[in-house]
């Protein structure tokens, strides 16, 4: 198994990039952060994962571990290949994304391109346990102001990002009320 790659950046097309490290050229599916790490020229590090099929053997590219380990356990998950568990990973921050497993936030999961209301429903069945709570506490109106604003025709991660700055103890109307000002 390829663990990690260290080299220089030398090619990138959308979420592929190719690696030279020593001389070979390696082509790597990455999330978007592991991209981003590579914009700077210089030599990087990246987490990789290899997969391995009858016709192909495919790298998968990730800037931290964690992102690594939560790609390996969505693997695990019945109905989920490497392309939609990169595009889940890709999707968000690994800690959020552990918090919407740990909250049950199936709505979190359908946002992703590709990734339909029985799938989010499994991947947060089957990781719940495995990943545990994360050490999570439920806030009891983020997941209704969050909703409230993909409503309004914000994406997911946009109304989290505004949510971000809004006290989650506060009613939910509140919630909304502040991160519409926020937005604007």
């Amino acid at each position: 198994m390829i663990s990690r790659l260290r080299g220089t950046p030398v090619a990138r097309t959308g979420e592929r990039l190719v690696l030279d490290v020593g001389g070979v050229g390696y082509a790597l599916a990455v999330t978007p952060t592991a991209s981003r790490l590579a914009e700077g020229g210089g030599e990087v590090t990246l987490e990789t994962y290899l997969v391995v099929r009858e016709d192909a053997l495919q790298l998968y590219g990730f800037a931290e571990p964690a992102e690594r380990e939560l790609f390996e356990h969505l693997l695990a998950v019945s109905g989920v290949g490497p392309k939609v568990a990169l595009a889940i990973v890709s999707g968000s921050p690994t800690a959020e994304l552990r918090r919407a497993i740990a909250l049950e936030d199936t709505a979190r999961f359908e946002a992703i391109p590709g990734i339909g209301k029985k799938t989010a429903q499994r991947v947060v069945l089957e990781l719940k346990e495995k990943l545990g709570s994360v050490g999570v506490e439920p806030q009891p109106g983020r997941l209704g102001a969050r909703d409230a604003l993909v409503e309004l025709g914000y994406s997911m991660v946009e109304a989290e990002q505004v949510l971000a700055a809004v006290d989650p103890g506060l009613p939910v109307e509140e919630q909304v009320r502040l991160a519409l000002r926020e937005a604007a």
